[in-house]
């Protein structure tokens, strides 16, 4: 099975969303520059954060998001963001009236289930669970091997937490790589397991 990697861009006051709900400038580092990161054309980075960014992004063969995300990305369109092959939704609701049976989402009650339908999914390749309540559940509960962060100099003050609302502490080893991107730091670290 692959890896599972916690995954998104932050605050430097480790926010991910305002109180609605909106990235706000979080996002302003995908748009801003002048290297194309995927087909779309929208997204545009520098050089380093393309290098950086661009090889994780193939190695993902399923993302886990919470249903919250998935309304507020109108369900992505039934379409998996970034070339990801499948989208695992932590619901305690089916998918929406109308929905595609053939679109590659899944929707599974609890994040433990999730995750274990998303390693299925995703074979040997990357299992990305995105940041917020979402993640921090997972790294609660043991299933996060990796946490990789896009830290845009921007203080929110407040909204929605890169780890959620853990419930105890976790030790990460020291950063396995930092990369400076133009409006972004990418910052990789592996979450360091308790000695037996």
């Amino acid at each position: 099975m692959g890896q599972v990697v916690m995954y998104g861009s932050v605050s430097v006051d480790g926010f991910i969303a305002d109180d609605g709900d909106r990235p706000g400038p979080l996002f302003d580092w995908l748009v801003g520059g002048d290297v194309p990161l995927d087909d779309g054309g929208v997204l545009r980075v520098s050089r380093a954060s393309y290098d950086y960014t661009r090889p994780y992004w193939d190695r993902i063969g399923a993302t886990v998001v919470g249903r919250r995300s998935f309304d507020l990305a109108d369900g992505f369109d039934g379409t998996p963001p970034s070339g990801v092959e499948h989208v695992v939704v932590v619901s305690h609701r089916g998918p929406p009236e109308g929905w595609d049976p053939a679109a590659p989402f899944h929707f599974i009650d609890g994040v433990e289930g999730a995750v274990a339908a998303a390693r299925v999914l995703a074979g040997r390749r990357v299992v990305e669970v995105s940041a917020g309540d979402i993640g921090g559940q997972a790294l609660d509960a043991g299933l996060v091997d990796e946490v990789r962060m896009d830290v845009v100099p921007v203080v929110l003050g407040s909204g929605r937490r890169f780890f959620g609302a853990v419930h105890a502490p976790h030790l990460l080893e020291d950063p396995d790589e930092v990369i400076e991107g133009d409006r972004v730091m990418h910052v990789r670290y592996r979450v360091r397991r308790p000695s037996a």
